[in-house]
């Protein structure tokens, strides 16, 4: 490369797709390698573990919502909340999407409702929040908030070619991340203590690094200590999303183009299973609208998992 001259961000993000594309099939590899070795397993093995529910927010906290689709979260948040969340005020909640209201009303055919339920509760509902440029939305201008949550964010292009796909949503990531840092209270970093590791099988591989991302971590946060704001982005944790590779953007974005700021840095609080059954009422809508009976093939198996971040500086 020429002295001097700047890699495009396109460059560097489909570089990063392509090592991340090897290290998966590597991995694939070497565990369908390492099942074949050992042969079949006796009953009662590989038998799934139990979810334990993680509630990421404490009754004080003002949260705001990104990307509400029908506002189904926002309402099992305010009108339904885990028990821990009970006292949590409503006019503590902001919820925003990206649509018009008209548009999103012609979208979702329930949220007209959903949203007059939450007004009526006292919830902020704002329309036309672009995510990755909040700081031009007027109502939330000069504001901060100790969680900023993205449930299942999507450029919604409908790019057919996967890699092109990823990119597009890598970018979308990126920008929400840059434009999100200006909006989380300040504070010191939530204290992240990791909760007991469950006992490990005997035939089970010796990975620390699974250990990290997937055991539950309790963040502690005293009601009444300001802490570092966070941010809580959810996603379904299965090809192609997890090839957007959301904790390595958040952590060591990549290099901006000329005309463009640095991202920000974060820090990676903690990952967890996302339980829609924790949040009564609650239904993923896809971004161009509800989709019939739910026929789409994307992000079949896995899990949807939510990983948390806060400022670095």
């Amino acid at each position: 490369m020429a002295k001097g001259k700047k890699t495009s961000l396109k460059t560097v993000l489909s570089s990063q797709q392509s090592r991340l594309k090897k290290k998966q099939e590597a991995a694939l590899a070497a565990q369908a390698a390492e099942k074949s070795k050992k042969g079949p397993q006796p009953k009662g093995k590989g038998k799934a573990i139990a979810q334990r529910s993680t509630i990421p927010f404490k009754p004080t906290d003002r949260i705001l919502c990104i990307g509400e689709g029908n506002f189904s979260f926002t309402r099992a948040l305010v009108c339904y909340p885990p028990s821990s969340l009970e006292f949590m005020p409503p006019s503590n909640v902001t919820a925003t999407a990206y649509d018009s209201e008209d548009g999103c009303y012609a979208k979702y055919p329930d949220a007209a409702e959903i949203v007059a339920e939450l007004r009526d509760k006292g919830v902020e509902v704002v329309f036309g929040v672009d995510a990755t440029k909040l700081e031009k939305c007027s109502p939330l201008k000069g504001r901060k908030w100790d969680r900023i949550v993205w449930n299942f964010p999507h450029a919604g292009k409908g790019l057919t070619d996967q890699d092109r796909n990823i990119l597009s949503n890598q970018i979308l990531i990126l920008g929400f991340l840059r434009s999100a840092a200006n909006f989380l209270t300040d504070g010191p970093i939530p204290a992240v203590m990791p909760s007991r590791k469950r006992k490990r099988n005997e035939d089970e591989e010796d990975d620390p690094k699974s250990d990290a991302e997937r055991e539950h971590a309790d963040v502690t946060i005293a009601c009444d200590v300001q802490t570092r704001g966070t941010i809580l982005i959810t996603l379904r944790n299965v090809t192609p999303y997890i090839l957007w590779d959301v904790p390595k953007l958040a952590k060591n974005p990549p290099p901006p183009s000329a005309q463009a700021n640095p991202n920000p840095r974060y820090i990676q609080l903690r990952s967890f299973v996302f339980r829609k059954q924790d949040w009564r009422g609650y239904e993923h809508r896809m971004t161009k609208g509800e989709r019939a009976h739910g026929q789409g093939k994307t992000g079949e198996g896995g899990e949807d998992r939510t990983w948390e971040f806060c400022l670095k500086e």
